[in-house]
């Protein structure tokens, strides 16, 4: 049984849902987000909130009951204040700078890495050590994060690379003569 899809996700002022069969449609301030329900999931908006409920009982319907729940209230929170995600940049020599639509990143390679900027995120780069990404869709912002991460991945021995901020680096000890 689940317990978090049980709670109905409040629609603050200033966002419109709108429930149109297994779509779901959230506007706000930031943006516009769709979703498409699964067929053994349903949601309706009773009194300023959207209220997520299974079908069936059937496992499929209780598997997907709280993720569905989980992701319109993704998209309800996106569309009203948004989500930052930070990353930090650890080595001697790498940086990062935002050049219009790009982000320049100098780790160590040869060439200089050049990452589009996608639509809908912004980015900024307060020290050349730090990167913050922000906009209004969770998971794009999760990938974008993701992406920038794998150019160089933080190592274990002196924690060069690309890290998110909250991450934790177990560090290993060197060779011993």
């Amino acid at each position: 049984m689940s317990r978090i899809g049980k709670h109905p996700v409040a629609v603050p002022a200033g966002v419109t849902v709108q429930v149109t069969g297994q779509d779901v449609t959230v506007k706000g301030k930031l943006g516009q987000l769709s979703l498409t329900l699964v067929d053994d999931i349903s949601a309706t908006l009773e009194g300023g909130a959207v209220v997520v409920k299974p079908r069936n009982e059937s496992r499929t319907a209780r598997v997907n009951w709280a993720t569905s729940r989980t992701l319109l209230a993704n998209m309800v929170k996106g569309v009203d204040t948004g989500f930052t995600k930070n990353l930090e940049i650890t080595g001697v020599g790498y940086k990062a700078a935002v050049q219009g639509q790009e982000l320049l990143l100098n780790l160590g390679f040869s060439h200089d890495v050049r990452f589009p900027i996608p639509a809908g995120i912004t980015m900024k780069c307060d020290k050349p050590t730090s990167i913050t990404i922000s906009g209004f869709d969770k998971q794009k912002i999760g990938q974008v994060a993701a992406e920038i991460r794998a150019y160089r991945p933080p190592e274990p021995y002196k924690g060069k690379g690309i890290k998110y901020a909250d991450e934790v680096i177990i560090r290993k000890e060197g060779k011993k003569k």
